[in-house]
């Protein structure tokens, strides 16, 4: 007898993309389109809930990588930590951000640095606060261990690499 599971196969975006040599990738891919649409979500809620609405998810994950370890960071610096390859995006972020007073542009140099305010400080503090509360408790009431997360984080930055590659070798067609 076979399950419901086995009758409807892979659960998929695109039930096409399941049929190949691995159909749990497509599985994979499924979940992260579903993950990527809630985290943004929930970024530019939380925000809002620290008390700077208006912000796209973009400009959340900017401020926040500004803000980390309190030194200030570069464009380039910016756009390699966050795998991104667009820097007008991230230029755009930085103006937005800018223009609200939460990050401030210096220099060394010739080079532009940009560096958290206390007003963006203050926001990223909040903002921490609400995910505590909100998120990080309700994590843990699942009992999942934060081993196993960081092992999940770790097999999930090891695909992006094969997702990279991949996308060098098609943009090479």
């Amino acid at each position: 007898m076979t399950s419901d599971a086995e009758t409807l196969g892979p659960i998929v975006s695109s039930g096409h993309l399941a049929t190949g040599a691995l159909p749990a990738l497509s599985e994979i891919e499924f979940g992260m389109i579903m993950l990527n649409h809630a985290f943004s979500r929930w970024m530019v809620r939380c925000m809002a809930a620290a008390g700077i609405p208006d912000l796209s998810p973009m400009d959340v994950l900017v401020l926040h990588n500004i803000n980390s370890r309190g030194k200030p960071k570069t464009l380039a610096d910016i756009c390699l930590v966050l795998n991104i390859e667009d820097t007008h995006v991230v230029n755009y972020a930085l103006k937005k951000l800018e223009r609200l007073k939460l990050i401030k542009v210096g220099k060394r140099g010739k080079e532009k640095l940009v560096m958290v305010t206390p007003a963006g400080e203050a926001a990223c503090t909040r903002y921490a606060a609400v995910r505590e509360t909100l998120l990080v408790k309700s994590v843990l009431a699942t009992e999942v261990s934060g081993e196993t997360l960081s092992a999940i984080a770790a097999r999930i930055r090891a695909l992006s690499g094969h997702y990279d590659q991949a996308c060098r070798a098609a943009a090479s067609l």
